[in-house]
């Protein structure tokens, strides 16, 4: 993509109401954009951030057997009466009566319409055990919409669920999502914490939160840096405490929670029937686990931990681009000359890269490049030309490396890892 041919408003300044560092850098860097309070427009380069955040979902997804799906986001509330939850959610959950007068709601989650698909779909214990999930938008009323999309209205989340014969077959469910979504944060670039949580409203009787640790983070940790154990800071927090393991002092940290899983054992399933005939021929209800992620969250937690003072630092396997060319003079012919075919090579080796064609000033340009945060920043100069040679340089560290022409693209193919 030409730079003058994409669609990328950045800002030099953040507007007031940007609460957080991701919120702002997500504005100036024009990945998204506010419609209403709590509902968010994704621009081209926020939306391929997360196209790369749910590749790696799905990658991880399917690499546990789990089918990909895709469930209505209109949800009739006869369902939720079943279920007794159309009276815990209460204002956050979206309802209204269609023209036909029936009652809807829109999707706050899936347990409810998953169970009854399967209740018509499930027969035998031969069809166990079965995991599904889906990449999809959600919403909620949020009394308080919060740092951009980290609390938002409507929102992009991956929702799995689990369907087994028995508590063994569950645990054995649980362990491999447990286990995928420690890959999928690793993978997203992530220093994150897991924890044993309350099921709240989901039900079930085990539950684990993932959280990243973010200045923003709305959830108060109690954490040991010896053993890196930690819980959710009880009403007290402001008292010191000591790890019972290691002894050392507890510290409040504060996090953005980006995954949730449970153990729902039959709630859903006894409720709305999703019944099978195991083995001994008695019809039986299904063990069930759900298994959450926060898609567009993770966008947000990835840039709390992934910035520094001149804009974001995409980890490599998120990077809208895995790399931009920046010709320093774009009316040189022959650096935009280089430029373009560095640009068509790359290209060729299907790696994504982003051309900075404008006809602007050198610190523009390196300005918006660390800004938007792309992986690699290739930059041409008339005085590294002239000898035949580029600067690679890697966003994280700034730290650049000069190369021969002709070895720029087999460097590039091996720090992005293809």
């Amino acid at each position: 993509m030409f730079w003058t041919k994409a669609f990328i408003p950045t800002l030099k300044q953040a507007p007031s109401e940007a609460e957080s560092i991701n919120h702002r850098l997500m504005l100036r860097a024009g990945l998204i954009r506010m419609l209403i309070s709590g509902v968010y427009s994704y621009l081209p380069l926020g939306l391929k951030v997360l196209n790369n955040i749910e590749d790696i979902v799905r990658q991880e997804m399917n690499s546990c057997g789990a089918n990909e799906l895709l469930l209505s986001a209109l949800q009739p509330l006869e369902l939720w009466r079943k279920s007794g939850r159309d009276q815990e959610m209460g204002e956050v959950m979206i309802r209204f009566k269609d023209r036909k007068g029936r009652q809807l709601c829109l999707g706050p989650t899936h347990e409810e319409v998953i169970t009854d698909l399967m209740r018509a779909n499930l027969s035998s214990y031969k069809q166990l055990p079965l995991i599904v999930y889906q990449i999809q938008s959600k919403f909620r009323d949020e009394i308080r919409p919060r740092f951009g999309i980290v609390r938002s209205c409507e929102f992009i989340m991956k929702d799995a669920y689990s369907f087994d014969r028995d508590k063994e077959g569950l645990d054995h469910s649980y362990d491999l999502m447990h286990e995928a979504y420690q890959r999928i944060f690793k993978r997203c670039g992530l220093d994150f914490l897991t924890i044993e949580a309350d099921p709240g409203v989901m039900g079930g009787d085990v539950s684990h939160e993932f959280m990243v640790p973010a200045d923003s983070g709305e959830d108060a940790l109690a954490y040991c840096s010896g053993c890196k154990s930690a819980k959710i800071l009880d009403k007290e927090g402001g008292k010191k405490s000591t790890c019972p393991q290691c002894k050392r002092e507890l510290k409040k940290i504060n996090t953005i929670e980006v995954g949730h899983i449970f153990k729902l054992q039959t709630k859903y399933s006894q409720a709305l029937q999703a019944k099978f005939l195991d083995r001994d021929g008695k019809l039986k209800p299904a063990i069930m686990g759900c298994y959450g992620i926060g898609v567009s969250r993770l966008m947000a937690a990835i840039i709390e931990q992934n910035h520094d003072k001149d804009g974001i630092v995409w980890p490599k396997e998120v990077s809208p681009y895995k790399a931009i060319i920046i010709p320093l003079d774009a009316e040189d012919e022959g650096i935009m000359k280089e430029a373009k075919k560095y640009y068509r090579q790359l290209n060729q080796e299907n790696i994504e890269v982003l051309l900075d064609d404008r006809n602007e000033q050198a610190g523009v340009k390196f300005k918006d490049a660390d800004l938007v945060g792309v992986y690699l920043q290739i930059i041409i100069a008339r005085e590294v030309l002239n000898k035949g040679k580029v600067e690679l340089r890697l966003r994280k560290d700034k730290k650049s490396i000069i190369l021969q022409g002709n070895e720029l693209i087999k460097e590039v193919v091996k720090l992005v890892g293809r």
